[in-house]
């Protein structure tokens, strides 16, 4: 597509939201450009355990890599390239990218995610996705009778420390602080008889052999703890992937882009979808009806101009 042409939307973002969104987009002939420095997002990642089969999670994998693969045969869809910058200019957006591009467009759909905090020690990336991963919702019922390990100390932390409880035969919940456990959730997890809690403990080391299988840990003291465990779950949050319409639109604390119930921001022509908005739940089906949705209401938006 020529750099100069005006889209009628341009989709920020080739994950399982951008994906739907684009293709959706497709299909009510839009002119319609997806710009992203690649395609699947997080749904490039699957967690790997000795026991587990790809039926046993509800990945919604089929429908985004359908997406994907016709997605790659449209070369006039997509620009393969991040984006570090929208605007807004009078009756139309600018789309700037990394490598100097200025896309013109009539609305913009942001579907770019977030990203994982990680903890940033020895062992995690050699373990990343095997036996040590970043969603126990995604993957809580498959540890029925089985010893997990959860790490962080936010909400997040907690919403999977008590999914997994439900479950699993041993939860050792670490670096959770005395603030958290005085929550609902604190509260559960701490009258459970199946978890253990490493209040302010941090983590130094995985360990494993071909999958994850241990984690050392270390009190405020200096107490180092070495946890056997079946996986490795990482919840430290999630830095969503927003900078690039800071100031145009609401974010909230956590910086992501507030939308309502049809994913408009609270700029005209701009819409969000999945893991960078405040939806809740950080799922790829949420994230493909997201984009969805999105995508019909940019559609209705842009019907009077088209």
């Amino acid at each position: 597509m020529n750099k100069s042409i005006l889209c009628d939307l341009i989709v920020v973002g080739g994950g399982p939201a951008g994906l739907t969104a684009t293709m959706y987009a497709i299909r009510k002939k839009l002119n319609v450009l997806m710009v992203s420095k690649d395609l699947g997002g997080k749904t490039s990642y699957r967690l790997a355990l000795p026991w587990v089969k790809d039926y046993h999670v509800i990945r919604g994998l089929d429908v985004v890599n359908s997406f994907k693969s016709e997605l790659e045969y449209l070369n006039f869809a997509r620009h393969m390239e991040a984006v570090d910058r929208v605007e807004k200019r009078e009756d139309h957006f600018v789309v700037r990218t990394r490598g100097g591009a200025e896309l013109k467009t009539k609305a913009v759909l942001i579907a770019s995610g977030a990203k994982q905090k990680l903890l940033d020690v020895p062992g995690e990336k050699k373990f990343i996705m095997r036996g040590l991963c970043y969603s126990a919702v995604s993957y809580a019922p498959l540890f029925i009778d089985r010893t997990t390990v959860v790490v962080g100390d936010c909400k997040l932390a907690l919403r999977a420390a008590a999914e997994l409880a439900v479950v699993a035969k041993m939860v050792h919940l670490v670096g959770v602080c005395g603030g958290m456990l005085e929550t609902d959730l604190g509260r559960f997890l701490n009258g459970r008889e199946n978890v253990e809690i490493y209040n302010d403990y941090k983590v130094v080391e995985v360990l494993g052999e071909d999958f994850a299988e241990q984690i050392v840990v270390e009190s405020p003291a200096g107490k180092k703890v070495k946890i056997e465990s079946d996986s490795i779950f990482v919840e430290l949050g999630l830095t969503p992937n927003a900078q690039m319409v800071a100031g145009l639109v609401d974010m909230d604390e956590q910086d992501r882009i507030v939308v309502d119930g049809l994913n408009c921001t609270s700029m005209p022509g701009i819409f969000a979808a999945g893991d960078v908005t405040n939806t809740y739940g950080e799922q790829v089906l949420i994230a493909v009806g997201e984009g969805a949705k999105a995508a019909l209401s940019a559609y209705e938006y842009l019907l009077p101009s088209l």
